[in-house]
């Protein structure tokens, strides 16, 4: 990589990403650094553009899991192109439509009730009566 190499700090001020946040994205797998002969992290040029899909991503609200994969189908070493880019915000397109649905509903309905779990109350007789929202487990079952 030679010349093409980013300290952690150079990554850090060209993406705007906290230096913490470049060691958790690579303690999860989204980028990836090798050690320098003096033991310092060394990034490749392409780990730029891999920060901003992240960012990207995170600000619509993908998780990391579904982020680490979509890198994962992106060759090594290579920086991603716009095609890579309108492949990956495809593939999650029809996440991102659920999820909205999704809040929505519960926006819609967020009056209603807490969601029954009912704060721990046995029973609600208006959406839950005998409380068989109970029988499927802790928690708040209309919105999980």
């Amino acid at each position: 990589m030679g010349g093409e190499e980013l300290s952690v700090g150079e990554v850090a001020r060209r993406s705007g990403v906290a230096v913490s946040a470049l060691h958790f994205y690579e303690a999860k797998g989204l980028i990836h650094s090798h050690r320098s002969g003096g033991n310092q992290r060394r990034y490749g040029r392409d780990t730029l553009r891999r920060i901003a899909i992240i960012r990207a991503a995170q600000r619509v609200g993908m998780p990391l899991a579904s982020i680490r994969d979509a890198l994962a189908s992106l060759p090594e070493a290579r920086t991603p192109t716009r095609r890579d880019w309108s492949r990956l915000s495809s593939a999650w397109r029809e996440e991102l439509d659920a999820r909205i649905r999704e809040l929505i509903r519960m926006r819609d309905t967020l009056d209603d009730c807490i969601g029954c779990g009912c704060l721990s109350l046995d029973r609600c007789r208006l959406a839950n009566p005998g409380d068989v929202l109970g029988n499927q487990g802790a928690g708040p079952q209309r919105w999980e």
